[in-house]
């Protein structure tokens, strides 16, 4: 019987007989869907035990399942291993003979990843098997926590460079005359491969959504966007400018020769155990190329209406909205407000065997099994109106198309959603009611919109007070005159803040959770739409018609203590 799977730990457990080939489709589909390591996912299922794992494991890389007691290990290898590969790679350093390092594993890591630890170590690798539990709790108990830092990174850096520094000088001359062999040199040597490495593992760590690299005349910045703030690091020597970036290009698959104009790639790395995917975006400046990465950790990402946030109210409607056959929902909200997040989450609850699904996205953001992703690409004409056009002739029931941009696209979504389709959509506007605007500004007819919308929702995300650091103050009335509340309303209920810990990093927030305006069209909505009225009109009719708006729904977030009076007036 042929197995459709790419890991073979999989494929030999079944032949074995340890699990059924529905089991290991369970395992793998969860495995895509989340990121998270295929034994953690086979044993919190309880599809076998974590030693029939790591047998298999031992069994394909021919090599045997160790313990990692206390005295199991060399403190020469240990001492031969810094804290950042370990981590980085979530391996034990486990023996050390001459140039060979034996290296403990809780899964069969990918050939790259070995040979760029073997490469950065300058050793020869051999690996044993042991848990992954046991590799955790071996790297805290021989290294600490978190001890190695970008800060000492960066001293250590400057050492290495010392014997890099002919050639990396020669990168910080005249761009236009920079070899490209020196540049590839430069961009692979240890130092460099080093600390990207733990730039991203940082990243990562601190559940950053975005790293941005940012070179400038006499400094190169870089800053983690952590909960939406963006947050500076320690700068490395200007001089690695270069090498830095040609390092994120080379590993995203991009030409590191043009640097004149802009280019989009990707990267997808295995951090500490979690499938990890990295958009990279490069933008030529005066001073270099900036590039940013969007950190995309699907283990961290809840595809789920359930997890989306939604107050009970809300819920209910958007469910009964997305099991509709046609019409056209639209999210809208600034970039960064978690659309496509919702999006995905209301795709996922109505994604059933029944239903054929395709959507057109810039880029494809994550990939979701049982649906039809289509990436645009407008420098081949591939936009989202020609996308949307083509979709008609695959016999879809839902569309979903990432951002309504023009007439074009407007007109092909409003003639599915005539033709029997359900289309979902984004705009960014600063509420549920701008969207009916925005479509009209763009010459789409309101008796089409109003005969076609079925509900907008708008969103924000706001930071989260910290709950380690959590404290309650009664509100003064220049707080509540900020809010348009009474003393009345609020009663004796208390406001929170963050005092700032060393859990949040002394910012007194942790996390997010968005906030919701649901406007959904009925009647007296689409006679309005009908007439043209403004953006103030439509959304005072939707009040009157219950719609609760952003700032109020940012209101229930503050008396429920989830979040901070600096954060609901910042975004609403």
């Amino acid at each position: 019987m042929e197995h459709d799977f790419k890991n073979s730990v999989l494929e030999e457990l079944i032949q074995t007989g340890v699990i059924t080939e529905e089991q290991a489709e369970a395992i793998n589909e969860e495995h895509l869907r989340m990121g998270r390591p295929v034994h953690q996912v086979a044993v919190d299922l309880d599809f076998l035990e974590e030693r029939q794992y790591l047998d298999v494991v031992a069994h394909q890389l021919s090599t045997t399942v160790v313990s990692l007691g206390e005295s199991s290990f060399q403190p020469k290898a240990v001492k031969a291993v810094p804290s950042s590969i370990a981590r980085m790679y979530r391996v034990m350093p486990y023996r050390l003979e001459g140039d060979t390092l034996t290296l403990a594993v809780s899964d069969i890591p990918s050939p790259a990843a070995v040979d760029e630890i073997a490469f950065v170590l300058s050793r020869s690798i051999d690996l044993v098997v042991a848990s992954a539990d046991e590799i955790d709790a071996t790297i805290i108990r021989l290294y600490g926590e978190e001890n190695e830092s970008v800060t000492e990174l960066l001293a250590a850096l400057e050492a290495d460079l010392e014997d890099a520094g002919d050639l990396i000088n020669r990168l910080s001359g005249d761009s236009d005359m920079i070899d490209i062999d020196d540049l590839e040199h430069a961009a692979s040597s240890t130092p460099v491969v080093r600390f990207v490495n733990l730039v991203l593992y940082q990243a990562v760590k601190d559940r950053a959504s975005d790293i941005h690299f940012e070179p400038f005349e006499h400094e190169f910045k870089i800053r983690y966007r952590v909960d939406g703030a963006l947050y500076e690091m320690s700068p490395p020597p200007k001089r690695l400018a270069l090498p830095i970036i040609s390092r994120i290009k080379v590993i995203s698959g991009l030409n590191i020769a043009e640097n004149r104009l802009p280019q989009d790639g990707r990267i997808q790395l295995s951090v500490a155990g979690k499938a990890i995917d990295f958009r990279v975006s490069t933008l030529p400046t005066q001073f270099g190329e900036s590039v940013v990465l969007r950190v995309l950790d699907r283990s961290n990402v809840q595809l789920d209406v359930d997890n989306i946030g939604f107050p009970d109210d809300i819920k209910q409607v958007v469910l009964e909205d997305i099991a509709k056959p046609n019409g056209i929902i639209i999210v809208t909200g600034p970039t960064g407000s978690g659309k496509t997040t919702t999006l995905y989450a209301a795709l996922q609850h109505i994604n059933k065997i029944e239903t054929k699904i395709l959507t057109a996205e810039d880029p494809v953001e994550y990939d979701v099994d049982g649906i039809i992703q289509l990436p645009v690409r407008d420098a081949i004409g591939l936009t989202f109106s020609s996308a949307l056009r083509s979709f008609l002739r695959q016999d879809p029931d839902v569309i979903m198309v990432g951002e309504i941009r023009d007439l074009d696209t407007a007109q092909i979504a409003i003639q599915a959603s005539l033709t029997g389709h359900l289309v979902f959509s984004t705009l960014h506007t600063n509420d549920a009611a701008g969207a009916i605007t925005r479509l009209i500004d763009m010459d789409v007819e309101p008796f089409l919109i109003s005969s076609t919308l079925e509900a907008i929702l708008a969103q924000r995300l706001l930071r989260t007070i910290c709950k380690k650091c959590r404290k309650p103050f009664q509100p003064d009335s220049k707080v509540l005159d900020l809010l348009e509340l009474s003393q009345q309303q609020v009663g004796d209920q208390p406001f929170f803040f963050g005092e700032g810990c060393s859990e949040c990093n002394q910012t007194g927030y942790s996390g997010r959770r968005a906030i919701f305006e649901y406007m959904r069209i009925n009647d007296a909505l689409r006679a309005e739409i009908i007439d043209r009225r403004p953006t103030l009109a439509l959304r005072n009719k939707a009040v009157e018609m219950g719609m609760r708006t952003l700032r109020e729904d940012g209101i229930r977030c503050i008396l429920d203590g989830y979040t901070t009076v600096e954060e609901v007036t910042q975004y609403t």
